[in-house]
């Protein structure tokens, strides 16, 4: 708003400074004009006095007044020129002011439009590096599984650790920042007692859905130490067994009450920290899925929490770009504003500048009729005026280009 008024401000006042000049310009155009007039009733007065005086000063008398009528009448041209010239210095300059903050607000309306641009191709060409990523991912995981096999052997704190571990460099690797989108190591207390979820995804537009990393796998890593097939197949009998009894557990908690308020969707998810896990565990358990779902509790491995949480991370940056195209549209807005202003300004001076050049026309036009006319009897009386006869002064023809295409604002 206050560049607004900066705008119309300084546009008022070249608009006035146009006037005020042409009109002092005016000024000591009629005072010039009358200077000569006064000049040419001193010389008739000399012409009439001559005429009873010897030849010699005659001719001198009419010498002088020639010469006094030239000088008056180029003074007269050289200053209506400098004088417009000098108007239309200014009007360039005071333009040249008032399209600096258009300038400054078009510069900002296209850095907004380059950066919505910037995040949108980047969402698009980064498709293949990110199916890329999940695949590198799933790998990795598989392969960290392998070697860590030995260390999570030595109990559920190592395991509830390295759980944490893969499921915070999941949600990283989607693109999310534990600093706004989610939160660990939290508690919430209900009426059984404190409970103490392991990430709390924060959504856009609002919402948050609670992951548990809390799934024993000691049955498995059983199976990989069993002697004899049936050894092991029980094992891993067991660990289907492990995994649907911590499911329904889970649900049992039912934090999506606990959740509520914060915009919690009716289900929980449930971390399993590799494929290979709950694969096990499904081909001896093949409805625990089903199951699961029935109960609200939605089983991920590393491969489908990325999936979840890269679309979660899509989410909020659709959310930003919303927000900067908001932004975007502002600016446009203000920008139209600030050119229907200037427009206004704009034809304003038009006519200003067109007004000046109607007086200047009628002043030479006055000028050639009432002063020069006279002066140039003196040619009549065969005055010698050594060869410079006094100059014709041609009005200013070229009209001001009004403006076709920036109407001017409407009033309010």
């Amino acid at each position: 708003m206050n560049a607004l008024v900066y705008v119309l401000a300084g546009t008022t006042a070249l608009s006035g400074g146009a006037f005020v000049w042409s009109f002092l310009a005016l000024g000591r155009q009629r005072a010039l004009a009358q200077e000569l007039s006064v000049e040419l009733a001193r010389t008739e007065e000399r012409l009439r006095a001559a005429e009873s005086q010897p030849e010699q000063l005659a001719e001198m008398l009419r010498a002088q007044a020639a010469a006094s009528a030239e000088t008056v009448a180029t003074k007269l041209v050289q200053r209506a020129t400098e004088t417009f010239q000098a108007q239309d210095r200014v009007a360039r300059e005071r333009m040249e002011a008032q399209l600096k903050p258009v300038a400054e607000t078009l510069a900002k309306f296209e850095a907004q439009v380059a950066a919505v641009e910037k995040a949108r191709a980047e969402d698009t060409g980064g498709l293949k590096a990110q199916i890329a990523s999940l695949m590198e991912a799933s790998v990795a995981t598989q392969a960290e599984a392998r070697k860590l096999s030995a260390a999570l052997r030595r109990g559920a704190g190592v395991q509830g650790r390295w759980g944490e571990e893969t499921l915070r460099n999941v949600l990283e690797a989607a693109g999310l920042n534990s600093r706004f989108d989610f939160q660990e190591q939290f508690s919430v207390d209900t009426e059984e007692g404190r409970r103490r979820p392991d990430v709390k995804v924060m959504m856009p537009g609002g919402g948050v859905f609670v992951i548990d990393a809390k799934a024993s796998l000691n049955a498995f890593l059983e199976a990989q130490d069993a002697v004899d097939d049936a050894a092991r197949e029980a094992s891993l009998v067991r660990h289907a067994q492990s995994l649907k009894t911590h499911m329904q557990g889970l649900s049992a908690k039912a934090y999506w009450d606990q959740f509520k308020e914060e915009g919690s969707p009716d289900f929980v998810a449930m971390f399993v920290p590799g494929d290979g896990f709950l694969a096990a565990a499904l081909d001896r358990q093949p409805d625990l899925m089903a199951e699961a779902m029935d109960k609200r509790v939605l089983i991920v491995t590393p491969t489908t929490l990325f999936a979840l949480c890269k679309a979660v991370a899509y989410g909020w940056r659709v959310e930003e770009q919303a927000a900067n195209a908001g932004r975007v549209a502002e600016l446009g807005k203000e920008l139209y504003k600030r050119l229907s202003v200037m427009g206004g300004h704009a034809a304003l001076m038009g006519k200003a500048l067109a007004g000046a050049v109607d007086k200047y026309n009628a002043f030479v036009g006055s000028l050639e009729s009432q002063v020069l006319t006279q002066a140039r009897r003196f040619e009549e009386l065969q005055v010698d005026h050594e060869g410079k006869a006094i100059a014709e002064l041609a009005p200013v023809e070229t009209a001001v280009r009004p403006l076709a295409k920036l109407a001017a604002p409407a009033a309010e």
